[in-house]
């Protein structure tokens, strides 16, 4: 049985009568092609990158795995159409708190049409791509209780200034995110998450070694997808954070040249995250601090 994901937060969602992924119960995604050359390019890539020596395993994991293309009807009821069938990311995650971003202060790859290009250099303008290098396309956060979940529509997500996606990366590890709430994240979950040996840093800055050298490949519009599990942190189980890139259709051969695009966005999204721990850090030791009356400036023997 083929159905529309619940967790898409990004891109076509397939309601509506519009044309969308699918998903099945064995964990498989199924990504419709688009009829232009971006659908033909991001199958030569996966088929590129699967069968490429040269990539590493440890870079491999942050890439879904590719299972080949099929014929299946389509999400809007058009009829048979192609899709990319590969991993779905989510299925593992009974809770899944997500978050898509799109790296690279140029979304357009420069051989595409004059039209396109000015389409997306204005988003990239209006967005923070060109600011900050990247730009948030779509999250959903999992509240405090199970049937609350703050997933913002495309309009505001396209507002996002710098100030709100210092916020926002914020709320995406904190325990007390809601849609009505005024208070101040909490990042009680960053720790857990972003920080550790297995964390959505650590799994970045290994994804920034492999970039810094990579002259294979040249990823526009590509996103890195970030996705935990909060009921599992809330719980103390493995909490299974991921980083995964999607969106293939614009990549390009390297031709020997460092992809700089996409390591500049990247190295920026590091810096939020990192700033995002230092900042827990420091409120954890203020507290600690609070708490031991020997540290406390009113405390006598």
């Amino acid at each position: 049985m083929l159905k529309v994901p619940d967790h898409q937060v990004a891109g076509h969602k397939g309601r509506d009568g519009m044309l969308g992924p699918l998903i099945d119960d064995s964990g498989h995604f199924y990504k419709p092609l688009q009829d232009d050359d971006r659908g033909s390019n991001e199958v030569a890539f996966y088929k590129s990158f699967s069968s490429n020596t040269e990539i590493p395993d440890h870079v491999r994991r942050f890439f879904p795995i590719f299972y080949g293309t099929r014929l299946i009807e389509a999400s809007d009821g058009s009829g048979l159409h192609p899709h990319l069938v590969m991993q779905d990311i989510i299925s593992s995650h009974l809770y899944p708190s997500i978050m898509d971003i799109k790296i690279g202060s140029r979304t357009w790859p420069p051989q595409a049409s004059e039209d396109y290009i000015q389409t997306h250099l204005k988003k990239d303008r209006d967005t923070t791509s060109i600011a900050l290098g990247f730009r948030i396309s779509g999250l959903q956060v999992r509240g405090s209780k199970e049937s609350e979940t703050w997933k913002p529509d495309k309009k505001l997500v396209k507002k996002f200034t710098a100030k709100d996606v210092s916020l926002v990366l914020r709320k995406f590890v904190s325990s007390n995110t809601s849609v009505d709430t005024g208070m101040d994240p909490d990042c009680s979950f960053a720790s857990a998450v972003y920080g550790g040996s297995t964390g959505i840093l650590a799994q970045l800055l290994e994804l920034k070694k492999w970039f810094e050298d990579q002259t294979i490949y040249h990823f526009f519009s590509c996103s890195v997808l970030m996705v935990y599990d909060k009921e599992s942190v809330v719980k103390e189980r493995n909490y299974g954070a991921e980083v995964k890139l999607v969106d293939f259709a614009h990549v390009l051969e390297g031709k020997g040249v460092i992809d700089h695009n996409f390591l500049g966005g990247l190295c920026s999204l590091i810096k939020f995250i990192m700033e995002i721990l230092t900042g827990c850090d420091e409120d954890e030791e203020a507290k600690a601090s609070l708490q031991d009356p020997k540290k406390n400036c009113n405390y006598t023997d």
